[in-house]
């Protein structure tokens, strides 16, 4: 033992203290070292309430006692360098707390890899890794600019593809760095975003119930394994978008919950520090030591996995006092409110910093209601995001979907309804898992009508999607119309590719892609009102809906019209601004998507006919449940 030995200097121990360090990770958890040529391993854990803190593992038999920790100062911070453990050595503390004499196994907060669930220990590693992504990191703020064309791949790592010959084993993050660069690549999607990678106890959570905040989850392989996935599709030319989630974490008993015998990380008051859906912890955002904490995470992935950028979970959830609460069960804020000012602010400290070290990246909100300015920066009042997911219009496009189109003409204000405030946020238009879970069934499965129909109608969601202002994400399997729900034990269903109808819908996501990524005016301006124009939204006794979008120079223009009922329109007229051959783009009605091949046989030359308040207009051929997209002159 070295008791004099520590990675912590006193300004480290001042900025953890006051809620401002950011990169702690450095400094507290397990670190190999080697002092006056002895090699060990510095332990550093917070636990300002104990009594006594050992450090036990494979190293000394988990012996309790034999290797204990020292206060450092009054900072609440236990340290040691141990002999003996090295990289590879399981550990954990074992905290006895001076509140009753609480004892408790933990795991460690700051652990840079934990065992495979349902085993709780923590690893000594190094995250040491030969990056070969240099070139990605260097252009990568061209690919997440907010005038980009960004869309994403949502995947959940376990269940994106299993080996059914090998008891429906999961791959790992090595086996799926080929695999789903080279489908990713052939979609034409610029991201991938991951569910939660983050260690969890429990599977079925998805990755939302994180336990290990600093290590990738081991079901998939070791933290090398994970950087080479990132690394690999960067080589690939895809950015990587990391789902986290500071709203909560889980109440098993080796993790963060009463850590030292007190409600350390978690409020104390369960009307703050529980949550009644979920059934566990909410942080303490008014604690410094847990800011640091936080603000240290989302830096972490940022820093050491080259994270493109974080898609921040439940945001509603942390900027609510009352969420999800009845009258009486939540506690308000000091001016009576029921804004949770503590976790307001650590969200824009976290913003801030992200920008600030890491200006090419992007965060994500993922916020439900109304607050505003989410996707503003924090100086003129907002939260700081780069961007957020559009709720509003995933639930009122979804709702009209599902409706018989003979009645979709008394619904048609859903569709038109979100341009009314498109723009006051930089939006995501989400069809994500939340869509396609908990009895919801399938997208497919959403859409009316017959098999012929549903196909058609989810062909034209996503075109609307893609030529809607905002950036995209869909969820895995969607793009090719799976039927079942998704379960997170099994592969998606990658079988139904032989049958046509399914290619089709794969290939028209396909070509969506590609087309908004090389169109700049389906991308350069989808957060301003200068790239989108109305041409008609009031046409609701034919349930049609017609816009331009334009890109920052006068050239090209994209108008999209679509038909959201099975009848075709022969000699539908639509003003346009510009003369000229206007080309048919794509046709979402096509034979090669499995469509009835009704169309404009690859374009139409404008008619010096007014219409729609525009000098010119065109004849156009509009096809049962179906889009068409123009390209002008």
């Amino acid at each position: 033992m070295h008791n004099d030995f520590s990675l912590l200097s006193k300004d480290d121990i001042y900025l953890f203290n006051e809620g401002s360090h950011i990169r702690l990770y450095d400094k507290l958890g397990a670190h190999p070292a080697e002092v006056e040529g002895c090699r060990g391993v510095y332990f550093a854990v917070w636990a300002p309430n104990a009594e006594q803190v050992h450090v036990m593992g494979d190293f000394n038999g988990w012996n309790r006692s034999s290797c204990p920790l020292r206060p450092l100062q009054d900072s609440g911070i236990w340290q040691a360098f141990v002999e003996g453990p090295g990289h590879g050595s399981l550990y954990k503390y074992h905290i006895i707390s001076k509140i009753r004499r609480h004892q408790a196994e933990k795991m460690d907060p700051f652990a840079f890899r934990c065992e495979e669930p349902p085993r709780t220990a923590s690893i000594v590693w190094d995250l040491d890794y030969d990056w070969q992504d240099a070139g990605w990191m260097h252009e990568r703020g061209s690919h997440n600019s907010l005038d980009a064309p960004i869309s994403i791949y949502e995947v959940h790592a376990g269940s994106w593809m299993r080996v059914p010959e090998e008891n429906n084993r999961h791959l790992g993050y090595r086996e799926l760095a080929p695999r789903l660069a080279d489908y990713v690549n052939k979609l034409g999607f610029t991201h991938v975003e991951f569910m939660p990678i983050m260690e969890h106890p429990f599977y079925g959570s998805w990755g939302y119930q994180i336990a290990g905040y600093f290590a990738p989850t081991g079901r998939y392989g070791t933290p090398q394994d994970f950087m080479y996935l990132v690394d690999y599709l960067h080589q690939h030319n895809i950015g990587i978008i990391l789902d986290w989630a500071p709203s909560h974490f889980p109440t098993d008993p080796h993790g963060l919950g009463f850590f030292d015998g007190t409600h350390l990380y978690e409020h104390a008051d369960a009307r703050k520090g529980f949550h009644p859906d979920w059934k566990s912890y909410i942080f303490n955002y008014g604690r410094h030591e847990v800011r640091s904490f936080l603000l240290s995470n989302a830096i972490f992935w940022l820093d050491k996995y080259h994270a493109d950028g974080l898609r921040v979970d439940a945001v509603a959830s942390m900027l609510y006092l009352d969420y999800s609460r009845k009258k009486g069960e939540w506690l308000p804020n000091q001016y009576g409110g029921r804004e949770n000012l503590e976790a307001i602010s650590l969200l824009r400290r976290m913003n801030e910093e992200v920008y600030r070290n890491y200006p090419d990246a992007q965060t994500i909100a993922e916020e439900s209601t109304d607050w505003p300015m989410v996707s503003r920066p924090t100086y003129l009042g907002g939260l700081g995001f780069g961007m957020k997911w559009d709720m509003g219009w995933m639930h009122d496009t979804l709702d009209y979907m599902t409706k018989d189109p003979i009645y979709r003409k008394y619904h048609h204000n859903q569709l038109t309804f979100r341009m009314l405030y498109a723009f006051s946020e930089n939006f995501v238009l989400p069809l994500s898992h939340d869509e396609v879970v908990h009895g919801k069934g399938s997208l497919i499965g959403k859409m009316p009508g017959d098999e012929w129909q549903k196909f058609a109608n989810l062909r034209l969601l996503y075109a609307l999607m893609f030529t809607q202002p905002g950036k995209k994400l869909l969820f895995m399997g969607d793009e090719f119309g799976q039927w079942t729900e998704w379960n997170h034990e099994s592969s998606l269903d990658w079988h139904l590719l032989q049958y046509p109808m399914h290619s089709g819908l794969q290939k028209l996501a396909q070509d969506l892609a590609f087309l908004y990524r090389n169109e700049a005016a389906l991308h350069e301006l989808d957060f301003s009102w200068d790239g989108f124009e109305w041409i008609d939204c009031n046409d609701s006794l034919n349930s049609i809906i017609c816009y331009l979008r334009k890109g920052r120079s006068n050239g090209n223009s994209i108008l999209a019209a679509c038909n959201f009922t099975p009848l075709p329109r022969a000699g539908y007229r639509i003003g346009v601004p510009k003369p000229g051959r206007w080309k048919e783009v794509l046709n979402s009605d096509a034979h090669e998507y499995g469509g009835s091949g009704y169309g404009n046989f690859g374009g139409i030359e404008s008619e010096e006919i007014a219409h729609h308040g525009r000098p010119f207009s065109l004849n156009v051929t509009l096809p049962p449940l179906g889009a068409v997209i123009f390209k002008s002159p």
